[in-house]
């Protein structure tokens, strides 16, 4: 908060100087200015607070590098010797019992010995924290002052200030594309690791997955098994019964809301079906496993079928009803949005309403329906907490509705759950699962575009 203060006050500062030098150069030297004073003021101001932050940014870096140094060199070899402790995890106990003063402090090390370097820590820390308040001050008057030589009268500081608006929001505008190369190269770096240990033709062609690997060598499945179909025709099965459920009531709702009901009326009921997807996932998991799973588990058992007690339709059946308002939504826009006079020409035709929205309005509005669909589909591809507790960790390989199956972000939730060590095959297969869960979406967002361009085409 500190810190935000003095560079509001700083910033605020330079753009009042800014301003008020340009004003005098105006009316003491009758000279006019190529912008407005105002403009002046910004541009001192954005020197001032872009030289603060860069400058902030550089010792934010630095600094806690020079601290950790600095306290581990006050840190005797013989210490580090007797309590078998290395120096980062020396530095990781001082810091957290910094932190969190009310911890038990570690038997490893004796109590006076600890607070002597706490101490030591706590100066260093203090130090720094001092450090970043010059640094940030420093900086901004180093800006700030630079940016005075640019006020005179041939300057165009509004063309300068809407220059660094374009270099901002192109900034801005590239952290979606960093972030997701970002995802890309680290999904990729990880699953090359585990292709090392483990055959691409073994984990996308194999029929088991079983990645516990065991302790010793000599039990059975010390490699692990990391066949990946169970897991992805668990995935696909439990995503078919939720947009079979999701698809046809979600358009249904769609067209009743855009075509049957009166304002006034859909604007109440509209917010209602929405109201679904404020829903926490983990009320439809326990719906699921506390009410629809036994329900399924006693009527099967009635016909005389064998039900799981996870099974793969409860999870599919709950989930799509948590989508059913992403398509119900997104499709009654796409009704709403086709031009009024498609209806009219159908009407003056001689067409009556179900045959208007039968063959104009659903087809003219074809594109955002499937679009309102494939963001189901994604929706119900990432969902983990249902799956977990109405359809269970159990990787089958089948189709059957009744058994229990998994899919593939349930597994990438276990395999990451806990310490893990990521130079095994166990863990690294949770990305080698995120990969393939990315070129699948990826897969699925390039088919959408190629059918809703053909159908742009057609109706636009």
């Amino acid at each position: 908060m500190l810190f935000l203060l003095i560079l509001v006050l700083l910033v605020v500062s330079f753009y009042y100087w800014g301003r008020l030098k340009a004003t005098l150069i105006h009316q003491k030297m009758d000279l006019n200015l190529a912008a407005r004073p105002t403009y002046y003021g910004f541009y001192s101001a954005v020197w001032a607070c872009g030289t603060a932050l860069l400058c902030l940014l550089v010792s934010s870096i630095l600094l806690p590098y020079f601290t950790y140094h600095q306290t581990i060199a006050g840190i005797p070899e013989n210490i580090l010797r007797d309590t078998n402790l290395s120096p980062q995890a020396f530095y990781s106990l001082l810091q957290s019992s910094l932190a969190n003063p009310s911890s038990p402090i570690s038997p490893l090390v004796p109590q006076n010995l600890l607070a002597q370097f706490q101490h030591l820590l706590q100066k260093w820390q203090n130090i720094q924290y001092y450090a970043y308040i010059l640094i940030m001050v420093s900086g901004a008057i180093m800006g700030g002052w630079w940016s005075q030589k640019y006020i005179k009268t041939d300057f165009r500081a509004r063309s300068a200030i809407e220059n660094l608006v374009k270099i901002l929001l192109a900034i801005c505008a590239s952290v979606a594309i960093a972030i997701t190369i970002g995802i890309v190269l680290s999904l990729l770096m990880e699953a090359w690791r585990f292709f090392n240990h483990v055959s691409l033709g073994e984990f996308l062609f194999g029929t088991e997955w079983s990645p516990q690997t065991a302790i010793r060598a000599d039990q059975t499945g010390s490699s692990g098994s990391f066949g990946v179909i169970p897991v992805i025709m668990g995935t696909v099965l439990i995503t078919v019964i939720a947009i079979t459920i999701a698809g046809p009531l979600g358009l249904m709702s769609a067209i009743f809301m855009a075509e049957y009901l009166s304002p006034r009326r859909r604007s109440f009921i509209k917010p209602i079906l929405e109201l679904l997807a404020g829903i926490p996932t983990v009320v439809y998991g326990y719906f699921a496993a506390i009410v629809l799973a036994p329900l399924i588990r006693r009527f099967g058992e009635g016909l005389g079928l064998e039900v799981a007690a996870e099974s793969a339709l409860a999870a599919g059946l709950v989930m799509g009803m948590m989508i059913i308002p992403f398509v119900a939504s997104l499709s009654d826009d796409a009704l709403k949005a086709v031009p009024g006079s498609l209806r009219d020409g159908s009407y003056a035709l001689g067409a009556t309403k179900s045959e208007t929205i039968c063959r104009v309005l659903v087809p003219a509005a074809l594109p955002g329906i499937i679009g309102g669909i494939l963001l189901a589909v994604s929706r119900a591809i990432g969902e983990t907490m249902i799956v977990v507790m109405a359809a269970g960790l159990a990787a089958n390989l089948t189709i059957n509705p009744l058994q229990s199956v998994t899919t593939v972000t349930v597994q990438i939730t276990t395999l990451l759950t806990g310490d893990q060590e990521f130079n095994s095959s166990k863990t690294l297969a949770a990305f080698a699962l995120g990969l393939l869960l990315f070129l699948i979406t990826l897969s699925l967002n390039i088919i959408s575009l190629w059918v809703l361009s053909r159908y742009r085409q057609k109706y636009e």
